[in-house]
């Protein structure tokens, strides 16, 4: 499922845009090409261009699909359970959370029931706490600052100083071992502009929890890019400490090509053709394959370290490596670097069939 927090501030920021046209001649060779790659593709088992989910960057689990159909039709108890079944699964309690939230943002009659018969029940304050920024930025919407009124502003920066107390009541009901309360408060402290200290000292809270939490890595990753609190330079440098900290298998080597696609879509006049082509992007992405390699294979995170290596694999002329990567994660991209295209099925067909049928002919 696409987190809608993060989906609404990079539309704030800009860094949500097309990407760059994909590699070949003029536009009507790129039409050919594209008709035909794409028959190779859909001949050899991939999925076609219209069945492609775009919500969600890996399939739903039976489960969640339950736990998700039964919070619509108002049942919170089976929301309760689904994501308190996550226990200490970060990634995968963070995960539920938001998904709970992004349902609350939309009708949030369940939610308003659940906490009034649990006010102290730690899951709804931290759903009640993220989903209010989902609010906050559905008020604000997704214009730049010139086509938005002075009204949105003022009622977006209400709801998220709301926002912020609410997670400040999360992490006070929360289990002291849980980093989630803490890590909700990424996309506030973006908003609301937090110093390098005062985030410093909400990143010490995640840290001491959950040192390895990989999203939490990611939102860190986020505020620490130019386009928002930081530059290119301290983003790249914590990304390669996350990723030195992650032993084989935490996936931590995906911040790197996380921080890399940052730069990338953030300078207009770099060629990705040659960009990705660079030494220490090849290594970071070799880094990456073999943090895969080790990975459970049931681990769900490893869809979004495999989307990152196909873009990167693509634009190394890596076609059978990246197609391994297409192959394990087909069918499903709400999720980067597809997101970050205006149309994410054009861009991810486009890097998809490219490689498929340059594959089958090397």
């Amino acid at each position: 499922m696409i987190g809608l927090i993060i989906l609404g501030i990079l539309l704030i920021s800009g860094a949500y845009k097309l990407l760059r046209a994909r590699k070949g001649g003029g536009a009507g060779k790129r039409r050919s090409a594209g008709r035909a790659d794409g028959q190779a593709a859909v001949a050899l088992g991939f999925v076609p261009a219209e069945r492609l989910d775009t919500e969600n960057g890996s399939p739903l689990l039976p489960a969640d699909t339950a736990a998700l159909d039964a919070v619509r039709a108002g049942d919170w108890q089976a929301g309760a359970a689904w994501a308190d079944a996550a226990g200490q699964n970060w990634d995968e309690r963070i995960r539920r959370v938001r998904g709970l939230a992004e349902l609350a943002a939309e009708e949030d009659a369940w939610l308003l029931a659940w906490r009034a018969a649990r006010p102290q029940d730690p899951t709804a304050a931290a759903v009640h706490a993220d989903a209010s920024v989902l609010v906050a930025w559905n008020v604000r919407g997704s214009l730049s600052a010139s086509n938005t009124t002075q009204e949105q502003f003022r009622n977006f920066h209400r709801l998220i100083a709301a926002s912020q107390e609410a997670m400040h009541e999360a992490q006070r009901l929360a289990d002291p071992a849980d980093p989630v309360p803490y890590m909700l408060e990424q996309p506030v402290a973006m908003a609301l502009g937090y110093s390098h200290e005062r985030y410093g000292q909400l990143w010490a809270e995640i840290v001491e929890r959950g040192p390895k939490v990989l999203a939490a890595h990611t939102g860190a990753l986020q505020y620490w890019c130019r386009k928002w609190r930081g530059s290119h330079e301290e983003a790249e440098a914590f990304a390669k400490r996350s990723a030195a900290s992650g032993a084989p298998g935490e996936l931590l080597s995906l911040l790197p090509l996380y921080a890399y696609l940052e730069y990338e879509m953030s300078e207009s006049e770099i060629d990705p053709d040659v960009y990705y082509k660079r030494p220490e992007i090849v290594a970071a992405t070799d880094a990456a394959l073999a943090d895969v390699a080790a990975a459970d294979p049931a681990d769900r995170r490893v869809a979004r370290v495999r989307h990152m290596l196909a873009w990167n694999l693509y634009w190394q002329d890596r076609y059978t490596e990246a197609v391994e990567q297409f192959r394990a994660v087909d069918g499903y991209i709400g999720t980067t670097p597809w997101t970050y295209a205006a149309d994410a099925k054009a861009r991810y067909v486009q890097a998809r069939d490219f490689c498929v049928r340059r594959s089958v002919t090397q």
